[in-house]
């Protein structure tokens, strides 16, 4: 199966870093009935006491009310949803493609499950992520079966 790339919106939110602050983030949307994909909680490096919650796919009005309740809004950066079958290299493929075409990753999450590969890749600009994705789908068919 070849990879599948799409721009997608995450939500974000900046939150105090105490216990309770994803669970807090995330309850309102999921007792709305979204089903998210995608949960970055993380601290802010250079704002101690600050962390970023990010989440995937906030969809609908129902969802979206709850979670700007939460807190969390679209975030300006542009971001790609690259899925599909694992491959020998495919991270590396990825990366090596975007930076040469002269793209710079504003940040790169990526996991395997099984057998399936799933990333999310921000970007500075919307035209560097629009740029990137037949670059990286190029990668996705190099890459080692």
């Amino acid at each position: 199966m070849a990879i599948s790339v799409r721009k997608i919106i995450l939500w974000r939110t900046e939150v105090d870093n105490k216990p309770g602050a994803l669970a807090d983030a995330i309850q309102p949307p999921a007792q709305a009935g979204a089903a998210l994909k995608i949960v970055m909680g993380y601290r802010q490096p250079k704002a101690e006491g600050n962390a970023a919650i990010e989440v995937f796919p906030i969809t609908g009005r129902k969802a979206a009310a709850a979670a700007g309740a939460a807190g969390l809004k679209p975030a300006p950066i542009p971001a790609l949803l690259v899925e599909g079958d694992d491959r020998q290299g495919l991270g590396h493929a990825i990366a090596q493609a975007i930076a040469g075409a002269g793209i710079n990753i504003a940040f790169f999450m990526a996991q395997v499950i099984g057998r399936k590969f799933a990333a999310v890749i921000g970007f500075e600009t919307e035209d560097d992520a629009r740029k990137a994705m037949p670059q990286i789908r190029k990668a996705g068919k190099k890459a080692r079966a």
